[in-house]
């Protein structure tokens, strides 16, 4: 340690907590806790549903592909090219929700679907948890089923062009930067066969 006395490692007591506004994608409440030095504070929290991406690597004859969507986001106000995800329902094992996102956003389905890691989106206000998963050689076999207030397209993309771009253009969603980190790493490893399956 360079700094502090330790206490930066300790968690906060919570001592109340109350709803303060809802909505049909989060929660936010006011909640008072006490820390480890005895100090008191009020902060908002926001509650939500987990989410869940799979990043699918397509063979195809010019070199590895990612299965990608596009969309307007409304909070950036901007097309947004990403990965197909969404919201794990309550009860949902998060593998599930990523094979039913990727059925309904693109049509494609995997017998593949690998566990690359889980993060929080923003554990300074947020309590969810974003789940990511790698699909391998997922195949069109299904219509698209997407929600009434969806409209996205869906791509192949070079594989090694959005690892390029990643983090610039259409490609600044932090969660997919974060998606992309750990399916690759992921894909890496599985060893030599895989992962030179899914990179040729």
């Amino acid at each position: 340690m360079i700094a502090g006395d330790g206490n930066g490692a300790r968690k906060w007591a919570m001592l109340s907590s109350r709803k303060v506004y809802e909505c049909n994608v989060f929660s936010v409440f006011e909640r008072e806790s006490r820390g480890p030095d005895g100090r008191v504070g009020r902060f908002a929290v926001m509650e939500a549903k987990d989410w869940a991406v799979v990043v699918p690597y397509v063979r195809t004859e010019n070199g590895t592909s990612f299965l990608m969507v596009r969309q307007y986001r409304h909070g950036a106000d901007e097309v947004s090219l990403e990965f197909p995800g969404g919201v794990v329902e309550p009860g949902e094992d998060p593998a599930h929700a990523a094979a039913r996102e990727l059925a309904e956003e693109t049509g494609w389905v995997s017998a593949r679907i690998l566990h690359a890691g889980t993060v929080f989106p923003n554990p300074a206000i947020q309590d969810n948890h974003f789940h990511v998963f790698v699909s391998l050689d997922p195949e069109p076999k299904v219509t698209r089923n997407l929600d009434s207030n969806e409209i996205i397209d869906a791509h192949l993309m070079p594989a090694d062009e959005i690892r390029q771009k990643m983090g610039t253009g259409e490609l600044r969603h932090a969660l997919m930067v974060t998606a992309l980190f750990l399916a690759d790493k992921c894909v890496a490893a599985l060893g030599e066969k895989p992962a030179r399956q899914a990179e040729s």
